[in-house]
């Protein structure tokens, strides 16, 4: 019998991770830990430690005694010292096809609504205007070039939808072939090619050390005036106060942000101000299914390891058949 336990979580219940997990003979405890402190203390004797928020550090992973497995409720693994982990012996885990619906939609939703600048003219008519050259100039997205950065299964999802609407795709991403982005109806470039030639730009890439402020001031500059540019991956990604700074010069024309460097977005934020920004509480990976598909993946990723089985979705694949 092993030991589950889940750091923090913001769901309604753990219901389902419950039935799953002690429904294979182990025992599940949960927490709403919100300090590294809090969650030493109670992840200590985890076999599994499942987490959401909760930045599990170095400090963390030298603290657990006898951990196998950390399962991160999400597709991104950047709360997690996964290099910590590895020299630990302690497989990292995420759920990587729970959501890809839902952000693929979520980015398209944004882009359009600010294709059409649906945010200033819906705001005009609220205010008494019936006059559509308020918002001038709009231009037809056909024949228009969509990059899209980060080609994992969102990116490729976002690819696939948006050439119904007749726009050329290019995407940026080193660790794909010539033949997936082809696949998916997109043509593989680098990211100042990318950069030089978009009309819209969607982000989809996971947040690390090579992707920390992918776009900075220098990267603005490389932007055909009046880009649209939306932001479903993490926050970090852009640099907000070059992005503002790109807003201000109308480089950017319209920006839809799901993802921000600092969460919740702080009141301050002169992003809050910009008609042409759309912004959205991290919630484009919801739907009421995507929930429980996530709870379910991580709680059975759980069972899989403590019943000594290789996991799924595994981010170390390197310490595969150590012993663990």
């Amino acid at each position: 019998m092993g030991q589950v336990v889940i750091a923090d979580y913001w769901f309604e219940n753990t219901d389902e991770e419950r039935r799953i997990i002690e429904g294979a003979g182990h025992t599940l405890r949960t927490y709403h830990c919100k300090t590294e402190d809090e969650l030493i203390q109670a992840a200590r004797d985890a076999d599994v430690l499942i987490v959401q928020f909760a930045k599990v550090t170095d400090r963390v992973i030298r603290s657990l005694k006898r951990c196998k497995c950390i399962v991160r409720y999400a597709i991104g693994v950047d709360v997690i010292d996964v290099e910590a982990a590895t020299k630990r012996n302690i497989y990292v885990c995420n759920v990587p096809d729970y959501c890809i619906d839902e952000v693929s939609n979520h980015a398209i939703a944004m882009l359009l609504s600010l294709s059409r600048k649906l945010p200033q003219v819906s705001e005009s008519v609220k205010n008494g205007s019936w006059d559509y050259r308020k918002v001038q100039p709009v231009s037809k997205m056909l024949g228009r070039t969509l990059g899209v950065i980060g080609f994992g299964r969102i990116g490729a999802r976002v690819s696939d939808k948006m050439s119904n609407f007749g726009v050329d795709i290019v995407t940026c991403d080193p660790w794909i072939h010539d033949e997936r982005s082809l696949q998916h109806r997109a043509h593989k470039v680098d990211l100042e090619t990318l950069l030089r030639t978009s009309d819209y730009i969607s982000l989809h890439v996971p947040l690390d050390k090579q992707t920390y402020h992918l776009l900075d001031d220098a990267q603005f500059a490389l932007m055909k005036k009046g880009v649209i540019l939306i932001n479903t991956s993490r926050g970090p990604v852009i640099n907000e106060e070059a992005l503002v700074r790109a807003l201000d010069d109308g480089i950017v024309a319209g920006a839809g942000m799901d993802v921000f460097e600092k969460e919740p977005l702080p009141m301050d934020s002169p992003l809050r101000k910009r008609e042409n920004v759309i912004l959205t509480p991290h919630f484009a990976w919801y739907s009421d299914e995507s929930v429980t598909t996530l709870q379910k993946s991580a709680a059975r990723e759980a069972v899989r390891v403590l019943n000594g089985e290789p996991p799924k979705n595994l981010i170390n694949k390197s310490i595969l058949g150590k012993g663990i």
